[in-house]
């Protein structure tokens, strides 16, 4: 049984195949026969709220020829403290598969242990992998293969987006650079584990140099709220503008997860001039969540 708990955990031939499969999808929208989900129903747990995380699960399930089934954490008996090995036996006997949004990387890890249905991490505190595939399938769409080139995150570099970067770049060869105060780099722990070519540095200005993609995403992420003063203040100056634009590749692709936070991690002119690719970029996350599901019960 296949699952999509992160990306150290997915090889690189799983995640080449995977981007392959979503140009496919996107390419046959509306007119691809394949229904590999058909006549299953497959719950969305979402103990965090999305827009584009839900919308395109929702949407791709469906797509798929599967029933999508939204369940709030706050909403079930997870909400009042029941372990949450013990929904997972109950939802495995009920359900074909599980997209999981939360906070704990373990807890996502034991429903799939517990539940035995493929299960999908559509984020928590440690990992984005959902949204790191998209990202590198946007940037291959519109800029040809990601192998060898550069790719620069500018912020908090020590949340999860950048971390599933920190993956993606050991396992599919290209170099990522992390700007960010030091005590927002990525441990030395992770890095370590990961090993390929990944450059943490405060100098900003040194990141962007020649840089293909330059990627942001919010300074403070859900649950950190209570930190919100401290990050603005220590990120200030950790920002996506013209200026930086200029120091990086000609051409090179302006990138956000959204949403998007105008005069703190990106500003208004830069979001603007760069919307087509960072909106096409959510647009992606449908395609390549119709790729894991296909790959997930393939």
């Amino acid at each position: 049984m296949k699952h999509l708990l992160s990306l150290e955990k997915l090889s690189r031939d799983e995640m080449v195949a995977i981007l392959r499969s979503a140009g496919s999808f996107k390419q046959q929208r509306g007119r691809d026969p394949r229904k590999p989900l058909a006549g299953q129903t497959w719950a969305m747990i979402f103990a965090k709220s999305s827009t584009r995380t839900r919308v395109s699960f929702e949407v791709g399930i469906s797509e798929l020829g599967a029933r999508p089934m939204f369940l709030s954490a706050a909403e079930i008996q997870l909400g009042r403290g029941e372990p949450i090995k013990d929904t997972a036996r109950v939802l495995g006997r009920m359900v074909h598969g599980a997209v999981i949004r939360t906070y704990g990387q373990k807890d996502v890890e034991e429903f799939a242990e517990f539940s035995g249905i493929p299960t999908i991490n559509a984020l928590t505190d440690e990992e984005h992998p959902c949204q790191i595939l998209t990202d590198i399938f946007t940037f291959e769409e519109l800029s040809g293969p990601i192998q060898g080139k550069v790719v620069t995150f500018v912020g908090d570099g020590a949340c999860n987006v950048p971390a599933s970067w920190v993956w993606a770049a050991a396992k599919l060869g290209f170099e990522l650079r992390i700007a960010a105060p030091k005590p927002y780099q990525p441990s030395a722990d992770l890095l370590q584990r990961a090993g390929g070519r990944v450059v943490c540095t405060e100098d900003i200005k040194a990141a962007a140099a020649g840089a293909d993609v330059l990627y942001t995403d919010v300074w403070v992420s859900m649950g950190k709220e209570a930190e919100s003063a401290q990050r603005l203040q220590t990120l200030t100056g950790y920002q996506i503008n013209q200026a930086l634009v200029k120091l990086a590749k000609p051409g090179a692709l302006v990138m956000h997860c959204l949403p998007a936070y105008r005069g703190k991690e990106i500003d208004e002119e830069t979001f603007e001039a760069n919307a087509a690719t960072i909106f096409t970029e959510a647009e992606n996350r449908l395609h390549v969540q119709k790729a894991i599901l296909n790959w997930i019960v393939g």
